[in-house]
């Protein structure tokens, strides 16, 4: 008995297998266009990224061919000739002997100013990182950024009628217990118009710099660091000192540079504290003995003849320099101490 099984169509065309077409897919012609924007908008932004770096550099050329320009009458002159022509200027004085103790005086005040300020903002920001609570930590931080906003013009009117009378008291024992350093040789003057006033106030006014940026530095130490010390005995002192303080190293010293930056530059606290004077001293606690290179151009440019503005641009060019040098020494620091910072 045959049976007759049931045939189906071959499905396999003639000519063999064929495999299946990939369908086009609906979204390759978008992503296609969308690729094409992508790079146009990347393109775009680079050249933006680029122009702007380019347009610093050329600002900051600007800035040095004008102060040179500027500066090259009173930097071709001879002292007689600028003795003569400007009533302020040192009778027998070069450029250079002029422009030399407003440098001393600038960068004393600025290193007093760091010296007192750093330790200090250190501190605070420790504290407000590792040791206060949360919501005192944000009080406090938003208190010692509020120091920032103030003008510059209110510091020196507290440090000129305020500060003083506190601090001739201490300013006196200093000379008398401490006389024998150069620095605190007396006696001490009895208006506290010193240098050393000058630099407890630029203190005050870098610190919400410095401790700013060191604060965020410590918050982004790695929290293993800091469980890994804690976890093998270490006190909360220790923990800071083997982990927090190696990591955040390069920013600290970055942040006393902004403040050095900072300090250098200040112009009416200074104007308005400080007895000035012409002189390579070191006797921070008398009056009349040193000047600041911002509170000379200040308090001469009113009165300034042609010949008197080209001297006193040239002191500028000379601060320029300095703060020019002072930022590459700190990106130098700070280049190479990151290798050991233990962001690594």
């Amino acid at each position: 008995m045959t049976s007759t099984a049931s045939t189906a169509p071959d499905p396999t065309p003639p000519g063999g297998p064929v495999a299946d077409e990939p369908r086009p897919s609906r979204g390759t012609g978008a992503r296609r266009r969308a690729g094409v924007g992508d790079r146009g908008a990347n393109r775009a932004f680079r050249w933006t990224a680029t122009g702007a770096g380019a347009l610093i550099l050329a600002v900051l050329a600007a800035v040095a061919l004008f102060l040179v320009i500027r500066a090259w009458p009173a930097l071709t002159a001879g002292g007689a000739e600028l003795g003569e022509t400007i009533s302020w200027f040192p009778e027998d004085a070069s450029i250079l002997s002029f422009v030399g103790p407003l440098i001393f005086g600038t960068l004393l005040a600025a290193a007093l100013a760091l010296l007192l300020a750093t330790p200090v903002a250190i501190g605070i920001a420790l504290f407000i990182s590792h040791y206060a609570p949360r919501r005192l930590a944000s009080g406090l931080g938003y208190v010692v950024d509020l120091l920032a906003a103030i003008p510059s013009v209110v510091y020196g009117l507290w440090g000129s009628l305020v500060l003083p009378p506190v601090v001739i008291p201490v300013w006196g024992w200093l000379a008398d217990t401490f006389g024998w350093f150069p620095l605190f040789a007396g006696p001490a003057s009895p208006t506290g118009r010193v240098l050393l006033t000058v630099g407890l106030v630029l203190a005050v006014m870098i610190l919400p710099i410095i401790t700013a940026v060191s604060r965020e530095v410590f918050l982004q130490t790695p929290g293993l660091h800091e469980e890994a010390a804690l976890a093998l005995g270490a006190t909360r002192w220790e923990m800071i000192r083997t982990a927090v303080l190696p990591f955040g190293r390069s920013g600290v010293i970055s942040a006393a540079m902004l403040g050095l930056g900072r300090a250098l530059g200040e112009t009416m606290a200074v104007l308005m504290i400080l007895s000035p004077g012409l002189l390579y001293s070191f006797k921070i606690l008398q009056a009349g003995q040193q000047q600041t290179i911002a509170a000379n151009i200040a308090a001469n440019f009113p009165e300034a003849n042609p010949m008197g503005v080209s001297t006193l641009i040239a002191t500028g060019l000379a601060l320029f320099v300095i703060t020019l040098l002072v930022n590459m020494a700190a990106r130098a620091i700070v280049a190479r101490r990151k290798d050991f910072s233990g962001a690594n």
